[in-house]
């Protein structure tokens, strides 16, 4: 199958703020598409790696003891089993890089952050 992925066509169909949405899958990997406002809760993935990579905007990794800005181009591997909270004080768009099925809120369940699996885009 040869199917392109346009990045600034896929991100102009997201409409809701951290909401991932998988553009693609490769060995057991999902890329995912969000955008982000504000400041996501304090979580952590005890089992996986999360690597963001940011496209448009910068956004804030915030750790409890310290903090690391990105901007477009830029991107950061969270280790498994960090506690962290991305904050994006104006609208960013980033790519984020995980194994397949990976809950976004982590450890946490959020009524309103915590993301149905597999959505695509």
């Amino acid at each position: 199958m040869t199917t392109k992925i346009t990045l600034a066509d896929k991100f102009a169909r997201i409409d809701e703020h951290w909401r991932p949405r998988v553009a693609a899958e490769l060995n057991g990997q999902e890329l995912k598409l969000a955008k982000l406002k504000g400041a996501f809760p304090w979580h952590r993935h005890d089992d996986a790696d999360e690597m963001f990579l940011v496209w448009r905007g910068s956004i804030r990794l915030e750790f409890r003891d310290c903090a690391v800005t990105l901007g477009p181009g830029e991107a950061f591997v969270v280790p498994r089993g960090v506690e962290h909270r991305p904050v994006a004080d104006e609208e960013a768009e980033v790519l984020l890089f995980e194994p397949a099925g990976v809950k976004n809120t982590g450890n946490v369940d959020d009524p309103h952050f915590t993301a149905p699996q597999g959505a695509r885009i």
